[in-house]
């Protein structure tokens, strides 16, 4: 992420996934902490991002667009529970983000079976390249 506007989108976006099924979990809102401190983001304008309307910019690389959809992932099941209205949210914002769909599938049902959701970023990276071929 190169500018504050652009963190703060990432933060947004973030912010408003972890809401989709009505309720913010403290530990959806530890994981946005910690990559809004990854990100350099005060406490008090990471506290503010949450009384704001979403202003969300397309990433324009597509790393960083795995990047951002693989954080949204986490976010999903950070709380332990999978919600349905998560997983179609998830699916649709990675169509708007100009995923591969068989790629975003892939990856969600990797992290449905590693014991802690999360997979070898260079698995993740290797899925999303196998659709360019």
């Amino acid at each position: 992420m190169n500018t504050e506007t652009e963190k703060r989108s990432l933060l947004l976006e973030m912010i408003a996934f972890s809401t989709v099924d009505g309720k913010l979990h403290k530990r959806e809102y530890d994981f946005i902490w910690l990559v809004a401190q990854e990100l350099n983001i005060e406490l008090a304008v990471f506290k503010d991002l949450f009384h704001q309307e979403d202003q969300i910019i397309i990433i324009k690389s597509e790393f960083q667009r795995i990047q951002q959809f693989y954080r949204l992932a986490l976010i999903m099941y950070c709380d332990g529970v999978l919600h349905e209205k998560e997983a179609t949210a998830i699916q649709q914002i990675a169509i708007e983000m100009g995923l591969n769909p068989s790629a975003v599938k892939r990856v969600l049902d990797l992290m449905k079976k590693a014991p802690n959701a999360m997979i070898d970023p260079k698995v993740l990276l290797r899925v999303f390249q196998e659709q360019h071929n």
